[in-house]
């Protein structure tokens, strides 16, 4: 016989196990049903995490791409106008479109266009738009408007850099000869830098490296910066960086090699200049000393020009040296017209007196 208490416990254990077994049947549906109700709770926030990461392009991002744009179009109509052009060039000189050369083009363009200006820059020219539109500075920003370059918001950071650049070699080249200091070791005189026979870039052609523009007081202070890395005694370990921005003297030693004058029977000195050339005039002048101030051209005297002006051009060199009626002028000339004419037998005879006057005139 089982006691009050005994029954008791015993009906609450069996009223539990038939509470807990349904639930622990239906325990697995439950729980795949909230993982179901995860996941698809996940999948769904899933594209709206991505919308939320898609990032804006900036202003600056967009007026640069614009401007890109813009001239990007604008070199290719330009690359289009200079090669149609190119062709007609060729056709109208008889020559092959396909093989007409930028040489070719130089060439054609120097004999329908003579010119005799000094600067070569201010002669008509047909170069590639490449090179004659200056270049554009790619994006200095990605897509959110960070700038790439640690040094943008100086307003040059090309500049900046280069100035850093040449403290940074200057400190390197001092650590250096402190080191040989140490070692007791002088640095070699016969490795010394020689800057005789070249100069600083000009500042055009600085900004055309940096693609920035320099006011004179920031070329100044990059000479100034460049002088001192050269004046080191140890500057040749830097002399490809400092050669980069240096450029040769123009040698002067054929123009200032004068013509030795030679002398005729009667013991006159004389200097003949050949290829004297004025747009399509071909000259040969010979200048002879003493004389008495007799010209001749083509067999006849000055009166050979009608014009004034081609005969105050003939006479021009003699006035300004004041070489008049103290030499004698034979000059054979063809081609090209009478001012033409005038302009290369001119060149001869100032050619030709050089060797008769002195330096300073």
């Amino acid at each position: 016989m089982l006691s009050i208490g005994e029954l008791i416990t015993k009906v609450q254990s069996l009223r539990l196990a038939r509470t807990v077994a349904p639930l622990a049947a239906r325990w697995p549906t439950v729980l795949s049903s909230r993982m179901i109700a995860s996941e698809s709770t996940a999948a769904v926030a899933a594209p709206a995490e991505q919308q939320k990461k898609v990032v804006k392009t900036s202003k600056a991002m967009k007026s640069y791409l614009e401007r890109a744009k813009a001239h990007d179009e604008f070199m290719r109509i330009q690359n289009t106008e200079f090669k149609l052009g190119k062709r007609h060039l060729a056709n109208m000189m008889g020559e092959d479109p396909e093989t007409f050369s930028q040489d070719d083009i130089d060439r054609a363009i120097q004999y329908l266009f003579p010119s005799g200006l000094y600067d070569k820059r201010a002669r008509p020219m047909m170069k590639p738009p490449e090179e004659v539109i200056p270049q554009r500075k790619a994006a200095e920003f990605d897509e959110t408007g960070r700038p790439f370059h640690s040094m943008f918001y100086t307003s040059r950071p090309n500049y900046s850099k280069l100035l850093y650049d040449v403290v940074e070699n200057i400190n390197n080249l001092n650590g250096f000869e402190d080191r040989m200091m140490r070692k007791q070791l002088k640095p070699d005189e016969s490795q010394k830098l020689e800057a005789s026979g070249s100069e600083w870039i000009h500042k055009d052609a600085l900004e055309k490296i940096l693609l920035e523009d320099l006011t004179d007081i920031e070329y100044d202070n990059f000479v100034l910066a460049m002088e001192r890395l050269l004046q080191h005694p140890y500057s040749y370990r830097e002399q490809e960086f400092i050669n980069r921005y240096r450029k040769p003297l123009l040698a002067k030693t054929d123009a200032d090699q004068l013509p030795q004058p030679q002398f005729d029977a009667d013991g006159r000195a004389f200097v003949t200049v050949y290829e004297c050339l004025r747009k399509t005039a071909r000259a040969d002048v010979t200048v002879t000393v003493p004389g008495t101030g007799k010209i001749t051209i083509n067999g006849q005297n000055i009166t050979y020009f009608e014009a004034i002006q081609s005969r105050e051009q003939v006479l021009f060199p003699l006035v300004f040296a004041d070489m008049v009626n103290k030499v004698d002028i034979v000059a054979n000339v063809e081609g090209g017209g009478f001012a033409g004419q005038a302009g290369a037998i001119r060149w001869g005879i100032a050619m030709g007196l050089r060797s008769f006057v002195d330096a300073d005139t």
